[in-house]
């Protein structure tokens, strides 16, 4: 790719390649995927909005076990790359699909019962743009915002099917708005610090088209100690993904 990349631990045995001056998978994505696991653990097969490098569906895949297939839509030419290197690198190529196209013109003519996403955060016009493209259009909303991650969602989702994403704590009005809006319910909230002592940084969404009952705001799911350490549930999170107390590291 004429750059230098990394292979860092995603879960499990899969590995990814990431730009050594581009977007890192980080925090959200990984509990994404962990929520998404908890919420539908059985789904058969499932839809990863706008996946980047592949780092919320892989890790997806891989919890939902054997017979599972993820279907990955990514807009952008150089993480689109990289995702298929990260299927072909991890022998996945039979389970996934990678479509390079964007999410707002999306119509594929089925319908899974699970559909995650890590969107954008920020509106244009917010902040300066990175001049990576990389980083500013994972950062950025200049491919839609999650109002149209939604629409692209429902346009996709089984009549029980679920809708997991993640958006900014500081935003999470905004983000009711513009979900709900497009028809989408709200099953439950939970709420990621990074410490008691630090704001929130995101929010973890589960939604349906047909739930009829009342949201459901989880306790806060509290990353690490003041000290630094993990917490417990934070280690049993990443016992799930096939890491131990230590996390992911980069291994090549």
């Amino acid at each position: 790719m004429g750059e230098q990349l990394f292979v860092s631990g995603l879960v499990g045995p899969y590995r990814v390649f990431q730009r050594k001056n581009g977007h890192r998978h980080g925090l959200d994505d990984a509990t994404t995927a962990w929520y998404a696991l908890q919420q539908a653990p059985s789904a058969n097969k499932t839809l990863d909005l706008g996946t980047g490098i592949g780092t919320v569906g892989l890790a997806v895949l891989w919890g939902l076990g054997m017979g599972a297939e993820l279907t990955c839509v990514e807009a952008q030419d150089i993480s689109h790359t990289l995702l298929c290197e990260n299927i072909l690198g991890n022998g996945l190529n039979g389970y996934v699909r990678a479509i390079h196209g964007d999410i707002r013109d999306l119509n594929l003519g089925e319908r899974f019962p699970l559909i995650t996403a890590s969107p954008p955060y920020f509106p244009i016009g917010t902040g300066s743009l990175p001049e990576d493209s990389q980083k500013a259009h994972a950062r950025f909303e200049l491919r839609g915002d999650v109002g149209d991650y939604a629409r692209a969602a429902k346009r996709h989702l089984t009549g029980d099917g679920l809708f997991v994403f993640c958006f900014p704590f500081q935003q999470k009005s905004r983000c009711i708005k513009l979900v709900t809006e497009v028809g989408f319910r709200l099953i439950t909230i939970r709420d990621v610090f990074p410490m008691k002592s630090k704001p929130a940084l995101f929010s973890l969404y589960c939604a349906s088209l047909n739930f009829t009952g009342t949201v459901t705001q989880e306790p806060p799911l509290i990353v690490a100690f003041e000290n630094g350490k993990y917490t417990p549930e934070m280690l049993a999170i990443q016992g799930t993904r096939g890491f131990g107390p230590e996390g992911t590291n980069v291994i090549a």
